[in-house]
């Protein structure tokens, strides 16, 4: 098999090249490498390499610079995936893309299923949505797994933010009206090759542990298992403006992809645990 992933620097992308290296030869050029807001960069590296499975990490994840950076968030949130999923349709390949529940209006308490009405909230959760609908249009084969919350021993994240503060804060107001699952991007990554190994079947998956926390039960649940004494206050989401808004409810029900692929996801408590564990004991 021949795969070329893309955004190898991140946070997922670094855990797929390490745990996809089983599958097949990984082309993953980095940005001095490949110019993924060049349209014809893009394709003249396709015709170049001809991978018959385009993994798609990259992405403009960055939401709140989002709305001063539509173009840019667009072009690699939308315009990219769109690129990449008709050539996958043209040569007979398979691309897997990753999504986020910023694609559902955040409201109400249910878990969103991968049928429910979409409503993004957000300029980054409209180019995410435009993004997977021109991939399911394109005809390619391809799964989407639409994520929430992504963190991970590397890159930039609430985890590592929440540590470093805990290091000089003895509390912290931390916003108790979100609620959603953390999801580490090893998982993540461990889900991908499965799937593919499995030749899951083309569409939208929700990819994420199972169970459900506030950023507040988040913090706590970090600071708890670093043996951190600070202290995780409870604030609502309009005491922490931002320039995008952001979902109540974040919440993604994972029975499609548990049943496709005949697993049970773990808590995203044992995942937060094995995640922290990695990332001090570096």
């Amino acid at each position: 098999m021949n795969i070329l992933l893309l955004g190898k620097t991140g946070q997922v992308g670094f855990e797929l090249h390490r745990t996809l290296a089983t599958l097949g030869a990984i082309t993953a050029p980095g940005r001095e490498d490949l110019d993924l807001t060049k349209e014809q960069a893009v394709a003249s590296y396709l015709d170049q390499h001809r991978p018959n499975l385009i993994v798609n990490a990259a992405a403009w994840t960055a939401v709140d610079s989002a709305e001063a950076h539509q173009v840019e968030a667009e072009r690699l949130n939308t315009d990219l995936p769109k690129q990449l999923a008709e050539y996958a349709a043209t040569n007979k390949g398979r691309l897997v893309h990753y999504s986020s529940d910023y694609v559902y209006p955040g409201n109400g308490t249910t878990p969103w299923q991968e049928t429910s009405p979409t409503g993004p909230l957000s300029h980054y959760g409209k180019t995410k949505l435009k993004g997977d609908q021109a991939v399911e249009k394109s005809g390619a084969d391809h799964f989407i797994f639409r994520t929430s919350w992504v963190y991970s021993a590397r890159g930039n994240n609430f985890m590592k933010t929440m540590l470093r503060l805990a290091e000089s804060k003895a509390a912290l107001n931390i916003v108790a009206d979100q609620i959603g699952t953390p999801t580490p991007a090893r998982l993540i990554a461990q889900v991908t090759a499965l799937a593919i190994h499995s030749k899951l079947e083309t569409g939208v998956y929700h990819l994420a542990p199972t169970a459900e926390t506030s950023w507040q039960g988040f913090a706590k649940e970090i600071f708890r298992l670093a043996g951190k004494n600070t202290k995780a206050n409870p604030i609502p989401t309009s005491d922490y403006p931002t320039s995008a808004t952001r979902p109540l409810n974040s919440r993604m029900d994972v029975t499609k992809l548990e049943q496709a692929l005949k697993v049970r996801l773990p808590a995203w408590q044992s995942q937060l645990e094995l995640t922290l564990s990695e990332y001090l004991e570096q």
